[in-house]
């Protein structure tokens, strides 16, 4: 607790002071451009993740990256989804898996659930994201398993993602863009879902053209 404490202070006499002028923006109000699920795991850090300074994330965060889909469940992922959608205006909604996922693992492993009765219930939301690997992916090892379940279940919540209404809505009109990636904690890469391919491939930036010369 007392690294917390002595972060605190070097936060408000240097941090804070090295960008007092976004921080006096931020003030005014936020205008995050993307939505950004992600798992609750301590390693995992989306704003460092993604180079982003404060204000340019609205972050959602629980145990498998999970997103009920719209109905099942009125709670605070929910309303979070539906102000960032809707109120905010985000253009840009991500859900970011990560290797070695405890939530992952729990699904392999329903019987270390027993002691945790709420951790076991908020995994039925991951419960097609099993159903796939197991009727679909039983010819891989183990651990080919685990990580084709880490991107299977990206790609689970991106479809309750599109049963909201908000999100619905505005997918319809051409305004918002849904992503999957998966981070690998040991190398630090990021795999983007491409739906040309059907797979997660390294991530590239569109090349700009170049400006028309001067003649």
């Amino acid at each position: 607790m007392n690294k917390l404490l002595e972060g605190l202070i070097t936060f408000r006499e240097e941090t804070f002071q090295e960008k007092r002028e976004l921080f006096t923006r931020l003030s005014q109000g936020q205008k995050p451009g993307v939505l950004f699920i992600t798992c609750s795991d301590s390693r995992i850090d989306p704003t460092l993740l993604t180079n982003s300074e404060p204000g340019d994330l609205f972050i959602i965060r629980n145990a498998g990256n999970l997103v009920p889909p719209y109905g099942s469940q009125f709670g605070g992922i929910t309303a979070t989804i539906e102000y960032g959608v809707a109120v905010l205006n985000v253009s840009d909604i991500v859900i970011c898996g990560h290797s070695d996922c405890g939530a992952m693992k729990a699904l392999v492993h329903p019987k270390e659930l027993d002691n945790l009765p709420a951790v076991k219930h908020w995994l039925i939301h991951a419960e097609s994201t099993r159903r796939v690997v197991e009727e679909n992916f039983a010819h891989l090892n183990s651990d080919d398993q685990f990580s084709t379940m880490i991107k299977e279940n990206v790609l689970i919540q991106l479809d309750h993602l599109r049963t909201h209404p908000s999100v619905v809505s505005r997918l319809r009109r051409g305004t918002l863009n849904l992503h999957g990636w998966v981070y690998c904690l040991h190398s630090g890469e990021v795999w983007v879902y491409d739906r040309e391919q059907g797979e997660f491939i390294a991530p590239s930036i569109p090349a700009i053209p170049p400006s028309p010369s001067k003649t």
